[in-house]
């Protein structure tokens, strides 16, 4: 598949639409750890570039330049907007995913914690490459340092298992991080939590025609 967008993506909704895929698609892969130990690839390296990459080119460069590298978070969000049966957690870990990110919006501090450690990995990711266990393990540790300090914590259910094997807790973490990093991607397009509900149906009109 070609990283070439189809076409830039202007409208604002849409624009939107996809940011709440990034965020949901951060909430199916960490369940999908948690519960299996695995996850769709393709969906982890959207996430992990789309961490580490804080100064994309353009919009469509953060999920690497086709929205189905979004399909998994398309296709979970298309399913909340509709109403149809989603796992109840992974709806839990996409709102608190959300709030976390308003939390952090709050706390200029923490965001230039985050910025500079981004930084440092970013590093790291040339030498050893993106999805390397190093630069995991380093996305993992920037987010216990940062955003699980805040009171308002995301408390992963899943294979208490799975959950202690190694690398599985920073593998998780790292998909939290993305989860905010997207969510602060839907902020900036002008997302809303009120518009969850409000606009529901233009948002869904956004999905559809990603299809």
């Amino acid at each position: 598949m070609t990283s070439v967008p189809i076409r830039p993506v202007t409208d604002t909704t849409t624009r939107q639409a996809l940011s709440l895929a990034g965020v949901f698609q951060a909430a199916a892969l960490v369940d999908e750890l948690a519960r299996h130990g695995q996850c769709d690839e393709r969906a982890w390296e959207t996430l992990v570039n789309a961490t580490l990459d804080t100064n994309p080119e353009s919009f469509e460069a953060i999920y690497g330049g086709h929205h189905n590298r979004l399909r998994l978070g398309i296709d979970t969000v298309s399913a909340v907007m509709d109403r149809r049966q989603v796992s109840p957690v992974v709806m839990r870990y996409g709102f608190s995913l959300v709030m976390l990110m308003s939390k952090l919006k709050q706390d200029p501090d923490m965001l230039d914690k985050l910025g500079a450690g981004l930084t440092r990995i970013q590093g790291q990711a040339e030498h050893f490459g993106p999805t390397h266990e190093n630069v995991i393990a380093s996305l993992g540790e920037l987010y216990q340092q940062t955003l699980s300090t805040f009171r308002y914590r995301i408390v992963v259910q899943g294979d208490p298992g799975l959950l202690q094997q190694r690398m599985m807790p920073e593998r998780i973490r790292c998909a939290l991080l993305a989860g905010v990093r997207f969510a602060l991607l839907w902020d900036q397009q002008g997302g809303r939590r009120w518009k969850l509900i409000f606009q529901r149906s233009a948002l869904k009109k956004s999905l559809r025609q990603l299809d």
